[in-house]
C-alpha cells in the first residue's frame, strides 16, 4: 500500500509517499521565509498554493509513483495557523476528488511521535517534541498520548525565531542561532521551570534587555541555547524517571540543533538509557510523516476539515 501525505500546518507545504510499512519513497517541501518578519499567515497561505502543483510533481516524481499507485490521500488537519491548514486541506481535497481517493485528516503533532518512532524501530519511547509552537513532553499509556510536561507560554522554536528577529536574523532563525552560539560565553538568563512544565518567555524578554546593554549577539545566542536546552533536559529526565522510560526519542524541528541532542544525549547516557532522533529530512515539518500518520489512522480517519487546536492529548 502506497500513501500520499500533505504537510500545511505551517510554513513548509510537503507532500511525502510512504509505503505501509514505513518506507518512504518521496518527501519534497518547500517553506515560506521572510528577511525581517515571522510567519504571515495570509501570506503563508498563498505561498502553499502557489508551490502545491510543483511539491506534489516532484514528490510524485521522485518516488516513481503514479496516482493509480496512490491508495489515498492523508493531510494535516491540525493543529496549526487557520490560513495554512485551510490552504493545504482545499488542495488535498481537491487532488482527492480529481482522483476519486479518500481522503484522512491526521494530527500534525501525532505524525511528528510516529514518524520517528517507527524510523528507529521504538517500542514505547518518552517523546520529547520540540517546534515551533509546540515544547510537549509526551508518553503514550493506555491507549492515547498523555501530555506530562510542556511550555507554559511558547514554544521554544517560535521564542527561537523570535530572537533571531530582535537580531536581525531572518526566518527562521534556528539554524543562524546555532551558528552564532558556537563561539559565544555563557551569561545568566531567568531558568524557569516549574514542576515539568517550562517557561521561555522571560528568556526573551532578558535577552532584548541585555542585547540593549551591550552585550554580544554570539554571547546570547550561547547562553540562550544553553539556558532553554537545560530546562528541558532536566524535566524530560524527571519524566522518564516518573514513567520508567528507558528511550527518548526527540522530534520536531529544533531537533535539528547538534547541541540540543548532544546534551539530552549526555543525560540519557548517564541514567542507562538511550536517546533517538530521527534524521534532518524527518526533523521538520513534511508529508511523510503525514502518510505514515494516515495510515496509522486510516481506519478511525476521514474527511475532518481543520481542528487549529488540536491537542496532542486529544488523540
Amino acid at each position: 500500500m502506497i500513501i500520499l501525505g500533505v504537510e500545511s500546518t505551517a510554513h513548509t507545504f510537503g507532500v511525502g509517499i510512504v509505503t505501509d510499512k514505513g518506507e518512504v519513497l518521496a518527501n519534497a517541501v518547500d517553506s515560506y521565509t521572510s528577511k525581517d518578519v515571522g510567519m504571515i499567515p495570509h501570506e503563508i497561505a498563498e505561498h502553499h498554493n502557489k508551490v502545491a502543483e510543483k511539491v506534489l510533481k516532484q514528490a510524485l516524481k521522485e518516488a516513481s509513483v503514479s496516482w493509480n499507485d496512490i491508495k489515498f490521500i492523508a493531510y494535516s488537519a491540525g493543529p496549526g495557523l487557520d490560513p495554512a491548514l485551510w490552504a493545504g486541506y482545499h488542495l488535498a481535497r481537491k487532488w482527492a476528488e480529481d482522483n476519486d481517493k479518500k481522503l484522512v485528516g491526521v494530527n500534525h503533532c501525532a505524525a511528528h511521535l510516529s514518524i520517528g518512532k517507527v524510523w528507529n524501530k521504538l517500542d514505547s519511547p518518552c517523546y520529547l517534541y520540540v517546534s515551533g509552537v509546540n515544547t510537549q513532553i509526551i508518553v503514550y499509556e493506555n491507549g492515547k498520548y498523555r501530555v506530562i510536561g510542556e511550555t507554559l507560554d511558547i514554544g521554544l522554536g517560535n521564542m527561537l525565531d523570535k530572537f533571531g528577529r530582535v537580531l536581525g536574523l531572518g526566518f527562521p532563525a534556528g539554524a543562524k542561532i546555532e551558528e552564532l552560539a558556537k563561539s559565544g560565553k555563557f551569561v545568566k538568563l531567568p531558568y524557569t521551570v516549574k514542576g515539568m512544565d517550562v517557561s521561555f518567555s522571560g528568556i526573551l524578554t532578558k535577552v532584548e534587555q541585555l542585547l540593549g546593554k551591550g552585550v554580544s549577539e554570539k554571547d546570547l545566542c550561547f547562553s540562550v541555547q544553553e539556558t532553554c536546552f537545560a530546562m528541558l533536559t532536566e524535566v524530560v529526565e524527571r519524566a522518564m524517571a516518573h514513567t520508567d522510560k528507558q528511550e527518548l526519542l526527540l522530534v520536531g524541528g529544533v531537533g535539528a540543533n547538534k547541541r540540543f541532542c548532544e546534551m539530552l544525549n549526555i543525560m540519557c547516557q548517564e541514567r542507562g538509557a538511550k536517546f533517538f532522533k530521527v534524521p534532518m529530512d524527518l526533523a521538520g515539518d513534511q508529508g511523510a510523516m503525514i502518510a505514515w500518520e494516515g495510515f496509522l489512522r486510516k481506519d478511525e480517519s476521514s474527511d475532518i476539515e481543520v481542528k487549529p487546536h488540536w491537542r496532542t492529548d486529544e488523540v
